[in-house]
């Protein structure tokens, strides 16, 4: 990661072992969900030190979990986004459509 002026956290373009570049601005965001989502899983830590109900910490696990999926999927979906382009030399790719696709399967 570099950082912007004004203290703004970017991250480098990332590859995978395929060579795809993922875009920095997309991964921004998933970053930011996963930071969002470890935040949670404190909070969930934290519920069964206090000793909580179970449901409470059920449903916070829950949240966690769905956010760790919904950050996979965007990283699938930049992916898949990247392997379109690549293939036919234009965009052809709704990559929030494509992101809610996946997120119907899970």
């Amino acid at each position: 990661m570099s950082t912007a002026p004004g203290g703004t956290v970017r991250p480098r373009r990332a590859t995978d072992e395929s060579g795809l570049e993922l875009d920095p601005a997309e991964m921004g965001k998933v970053i930011n969900r996963l930071k969002r989502a470890q935040g949670q899983l404190s909070g969930v830590q934290r519920m069964l030190e206090d000793g909580r109900d179970c449901e409470s910490i059920v449903t916070q696990l829950s949240a966690v979990s769905r956010a760790l999926d919904r950050a996979g999927f965007a990283i699938i979906a930049s992916g898949m986004k990247q392997c379109f382009i690549e293939s036919d030399g234009q965009e052809t790719v709704d990559v929030r459509k494509l992101e809610k696709l996946f997120l119907s399967l899970a």
